[in-house]
């Protein structure tokens, strides 16, 4: 995937995906070939990981809770890269037990 592809599947303006991936290139987050393709790099893949991991574990909870989904999913997005992780470890604690995970 290229920075346009990211643009037009994500509904984000060029300029600001293209500052995203200046920012997440000199993290150390992504690697951007030649012909303009995106890629991960082992920390951007584990990064990427735990952010799905919190962003599915918050937005089934609060399904769970009886928050319509697409609201559950966007307050998910919210909290996932916000709370820290010892709060979130705590939490993922009790929802994987109240949700019958553990």
């Amino acid at each position: 995937m290229r920075s346009i592809d990211v643009a037009t599947e994500m509904n984000y303006s060029k300029p600001s995906v293209s500052v995203a991936v200046k920012n997440l290139k000199s993290r150390g987050y992504i690697t951007v070939s030649e012909d303009g393709h995106l890629h991960l790099t082992d920390e951007g893949q584990r990064i990427a990981e735990s952010v799905y991991e919190r962003h599915t574990l918050l937005t089934d909870w609060l399904i769970h809770l009886g928050v319509d989904p697409q609201i559950a999913a966007s307050d998910a997005c919210k909290m996932e890269h916000d709370i820290t992780p010892e709060s979130y470890e705590a939490m993922k604690k009790c929802i994987l037990s109240i949700l019958g995970r553990d």
